[in-house]
């Protein structure tokens, strides 16, 4: 079947840089990556692992009111942090 594809500038790139390399024609190269694309379609995805926050101690709040900002700014900057 003769048919015309309009390609990516990345996916022409890279068909002309494995052709050169395998030194395939153009058409057996197309026609194997279509085949392997699309035999992995139909291969359901395996879901990734659900990412986890391993949690760590940091210790006690060494402020007694975190509500009070002027009070928690004095504390970490100093008196002079106006």
């Amino acid at each position: 079947m003769r048919t015309t594809l309009s390609l990516d500038d990345d996916v022409a790139a890279r068909i002309e840089q494995l052709r050169r390399e395998l030194n395939t024609p153009l058409k057996e190269l197309v026609n194997e990556a279509l085949r392997r694309g699309l035999a992995a379609m139909h291969e359901p995805c395996e879901p990734a692992a659900p990412y986890r926050t391993r949690p760590v101690d940091m210790g006690r709040c060494r402020l007694p009111n975190v509500d009070d900002v002027a009070a928690a700014l004095a504390a970490a900057e100093g008196e002079g942090h106006r």
